[in-house]
C-alpha cells in the first residue's frame, strides 16, 4: 500500500517531473535562440502545456502511436524522442530526426512511435485512423491492443478532417483516442468565439463517442482520464475524446505581438495555472519528494539542453545530394 495519496511511486513521479521539466527548458531555450535568430523557419512552442503531454504519453509504449500537432515538440519529447537529435532538426542540420529537413513541424520518429508533427490542422486524425486500424488487425484475440492518439487544438477541432475522423473510429470502434488541447485560442481567435458548443465532450456524444474534460494543468487529472480511456480502447471499448483544458505561455508562433489576449492574463496564467509548480506543490507538500531533489533534476535537465544546442549548432547542414533521400519507400 502506497504510504501516498499518488497513483505513482516515487521513481515514476519524479521520471513524470523530469521529461515535464525536459519540455519547459526545450522550449524556453528556443524561444530565446529564436529570438536571437539562430533557427530557421517558425516555431510554436509547448511550454505551459507539459502535464497533458506527459500525463498522457506516461501510458503509452513504442508500439502505440501518435499523431501531433505543428506545436509538437512536448508531444515528442514525452514520447520518448531524443532531445538532442530534436534540436539537431530544429536548426535544420543533419543527425536531426529527420537528418534537417522537416523542422519544427514534422519532426518524427516512427521507432517510438511518433508519427510526426503536423503544420496542416487537423490532418493528424486520419492517420490516427488508420495506425489504430492496424493496431487492432494486429492484436492477437483476447489480448489488448496498441492504440492511437490524435492531438488536436482548438482551431482543428473544427476542421472536417477531425470530425471525419471521430465518425470513422466510431464505426469502425478503432482503439483511438482523440485529445483536445483546449488551450482558449485557435492561433488568436477565442474558443468562445471559434465554437458553438460549451464543451468538446459534446462533440464526441454526436458521433457516439465517450468523452472527458479535465484540468490540462493537472497532471494528476490528466493522468487519471487517460489511463481509463486507454485502458478501455486496449481492451476493445472503442474511441474516446479527451479534452484538457490548458495554457499556453508564448503565442501561437514565436513573434506573436499577442494583442489578442486580456491585460494581465499571461502573468495571471504563469502566477496560477503553471502546471511545473501545481505539480511541485502536489509533491513536496505530502513530504514525499524533496526540493532538493526536484532542483538536481533541473540542473540536469539544464545540462541536457545546453549540450543539445551545442551540438546542433555544431552539426553539419544537409548538402544537395540529401535532397533526394528518405523521399521514396522501398518495400
Amino acid at each position: 500500500m502506497a504510504d501516498h495519496p499518488f497513483p505513482l511511486a516515487k521513481d515514476e513521479l519524479l521520471a513524470a517531473y523530469r521529461r515535464m521539466r525536459t519540455i519547459r527548458e526545450f522550449e524556453e531555450r528556443l524561444h530565446i535562440d529564436f529570438g536571437r535568430g539562430d533557427i530557421p523557419g517558425f516555431v510554436h512552442l509547448y511550454a505551459g502545456e507539459e502535464a497533458a503531454a506527459v500525463g498522457i504519453m506516461i501510458h503509452l509504449g513504442d508500439g502505440d502511436r501518435i499523431a501531433s500537432t505543428h506545436r509538437g515538440h512536448g508531444h515528442c519529447i514525452a514520447k520518448g524522442v531524443d532531445v538532442t537529435a530534436m534540436m539537431k532538426e530544429i536548426y535544420g542540420k543533419k543527425g536531426g530526426s529527420c537528418e534537417g529537413k522537416g523542422g519544427s513541424m514534422h519532426i518524427a520518429d516512427l521507432s517510438k512511435g511518433m508519427m510526426g508533427a503536423n503544420g496542416i490542422l487537423g490532418a493528424g486524425a486520419p492517420l490516427v485512423c488508420g495506425a489504430a486500424l492496424a493496431a487492432k488487425y494486429r492484436a492477437k484475440k483476447g489480448q489488448p491492443s496498441d492504440v492511437a492518439i490524435s492531438f488536436v487544438g482548438d482551431g482543428a477541432s473544427n476542421q472536417g478532417t477531425f470530425l471525419e475522423s471521430l465518425n470513422l473510429a466510431a464505426v469502425w470502434n478503432l482503439p483511438a483516442i482523440f485529445v483536445v488541447e483546449n488551450n482558449g485560442y485557435a492561433e488568436s481567435t477565442s474558443r468562445d468565439y471559434g465554437t458553438a458548443v460549451d464543451s468538446y465532450v459534446d462533440r464526441a456524444a454526436g458521433f457516439g463517442l465517450p468523452g472527458i474534460t479535465v484540468d490540462g494543468t493537472d497532471f494528476f487529472a490528466v493522468y487519471e482520464a487517460a489511463g481509463e480511456v486507454i485502458r478501455r480502447a486496449r481492451e476493445g471499448g472503442g474511441p474516446s475524446l479527451l479534452e484538457c483544458k490548458m495554457v499556453r505561455f508564448h503565442g501561437h508562433f514565436e513573434g506573436d505581438a499577442q494583442t489578442y489576449r486580456a491585460r494581465g492574463e499571461l502573468e495571471d496564467i504563469r502566477a496560477n495555472r503553471d502546471c511545473l509548480r501545481i505539480f511541485k506543490a502536489a509533491v513536496t507538500g505530502v513530504t514525499l519528494i524533496t526540493e532538493a531533489e526536484l532542483q538536481a533534476i533541473d540542473h540536469d535537465v539544464l545540462g541536457l539542453i545546453e549540450r543539445a544546442v551545442s551540438e546542433a549548432k555544431a552539426a553539419p547542414l544537409p548538402t544537395a545530394a540529401d535532397l533526394t533521400t528518405d523521399v521514396y519507400v522501398r518495400y
